[in-house]
């Protein structure tokens, strides 16, 4: 494992829902992870004493979100980015089903520990973008991440593709950091006996 090295960690978690209807339907896709799973991940390690966490997070996961980034070891600030979502094939906007409204936004939280500071001032909250492969962020979150942050040394965790400038973290890719000695090898999402090393 890197230590203290990273200026910036971008994570989209693969979150566990208790309601079945939603369960069901991420467990199709990937494995996923309980909070605790998540909140044992030695994430504070991989921090630089200066470090924004970017972390992606769905409504009904918001209060496992902040129980989450105070685990990890940094204080909530605000939300990044509101991903507004676009249907894939027509410029109309998705809806998903929602617990009470139909839901269509998901948020990028915010939080650091130590002073990191922000290199640009012109880096908006929305993006508005079609959705993609089930759960896939838009790229464009990690664009406004090092406009924001600058050319740092920066992590993606759960990382679902390799992007330049990146170091990664996940079991849908090759990591180039490793929370743990023993990472199993990659397979495909969603393959049987996929799971994450706990």
């Amino acid at each position: 494992m890197t230590i203290g090295k990273y200026s910036v960690i971008y994570a989209d978690p693969p979150w566990r829902y208790s309601q079945k209807g939603l369960q069901g339907a991420a467990e199709h896709h990937y494995p996923t992870m309980s909070i605790d799973e998540l909140c044992a991940l030695p994430v504070a390690d991989l921090a630089a004493p200066d470090c924004a966490l970017f972390l992606w997070a769905t409504f009904p996961q918001l209060p496992e979100a902040l129980r989450l980034i105070r685990a990890w070891g940094f204080t909530y600030k605000s939300v990044a980015f509101v991903w507004l979502k676009k249907n894939r094939r027509a410029d109309t906007w998705f809806y998903g089903l929602g617990f009470w409204t139909r839901g269509n936004a998901e948020v990028c939280l915010l939080a650091t520990r130590g002073r990191p500071k922000r290199q640009a001032a012109n880096v908006h909250q929305f993006i508005i973008s079609p959705i993609e492969a089930h759960s896939k962020k838009p790229d464009e979150a990690r664009e406004k991440i090092v406009a924001l942050m600058g050319d740092l040394p920066r992590v993606e965790l759960f990382a679902r593709q390799t992007s330049p400038g990146w170091d990664v973290w996940g079991n849908e890719v090759t990591p180039t950091v490793n929370l743990w000695p023993s990472w199993p090898e990659v397979t495909e999402a969603g393959k049987e006996g996929e799971v994450w090393p706990m």
